[in-house]
């Protein structure tokens, strides 16, 4: 059986003092739970040193939100793996909407860094996902499928052994809107199919595939509850503690 893995993308939010508190107050609502789930926070760059510390010998792991794909360079204000590395990071959030929608990252760029990740011994959360005009237009699976092929290209299920993938349909992020638990079952199924053929299904079969898109305690349990969907990675409700940490619960 998959563990549920959990994840918080904090976003462009809390600056080192908040970070400290907020991972304090995590940690102390967490210290007296036997978790079944993995838990990985992802604050931003500033925090991520101060994270490192403060949740060791805890239960929770620590991600970054984006990276580069060159090791060290003349690419001004851009992160390497090797700085994540060096600060603790296990894994890192790559190809999320907003660097797609906002940024303009390719479906090539983000496949640079997912190389860049695993050669570098850092687990890509790789987030896919459609955006409203899309789904409306009976495309879901088409981008679903592009996203995928293009960014795993080259890569193989080897090198891929610690892959989670993250569908995050774009019009549920941050809008108050959640797909419906049967709409994102129906998703995942079809990204493990897809994994099957592109790999194998064993391979398939052991993948993580999270659920993101306003995802919030009062629709977690619902939604992981799905055969498919193998946890969350959760946005504006893993701001506050004791909604993060209820996610978690919902996980068991």
């Amino acid at each position: 059986m998959r563990k549920k893995i959990v994840a918080g993308n904090w976003k462009m939010n809390n600056d080192l003092n908040s970070s400290v508190a907020l991972i304090s107050e995590i940690k102390n609502l967490l210290a007296s739970k036997s978790l079944n789930a993995e838990v990985i926070i992802c604050p931003p760059f500033t925090s991520l040193d101060a994270a490192n510390s403060l949740i060791k010998d805890t239960q929770i792991k620590l991600g970054a939100q984006n990276m580069y794909y060159e090791k060290s360079g003349a690419f001004t204000g851009e992160i390497s793996p090797l700085m994540l590395k060096s600060v603790g990071c296990q894994y890192v959030i790559l190809g999320h909407s907003e660097r797609r929608t906002i940024f303009g990252e390719s479906n090539q760029l983000i496949n640079k860094k997912i190389k860049a990740a695993v050669e570098n011994q850092l687990n890509p959360i790789f987030c896919i996902g459609e955006t409203l005009e899309e789904r409306e237009s009976g495309v879901t699976f088409k981008i679903i499928e592009t996203q995928m092929r293009e960014g795993l290209e080259g890569l193989t299920a080897e090198e891929l052994a610690n892959l989670i993938i993250a569908y995050e349909p774009v019009w549920a992020i941050g809008t108050g809107k959640t797909a419906t638990p049967e709409q994102a079952e129906e998703v995942h199924a079809f990204i493990r199919k897809l994994i099957g053929e592109l790999y194998s299904t064993e391979f398939a079969e052991k993948l993580i595939i999270q659920y993101g898109g306003s995802v919030k305690p009062e629709n977690a349990a619902e939604l992981m509850s799905q055969p498919d969907i193998d946890g969350a990675l959760v946005g504006g409700a893993c701001l506050k503690a004791d909604s993060f940490v209820k996610i978690i619960e919902s996980a068991q």
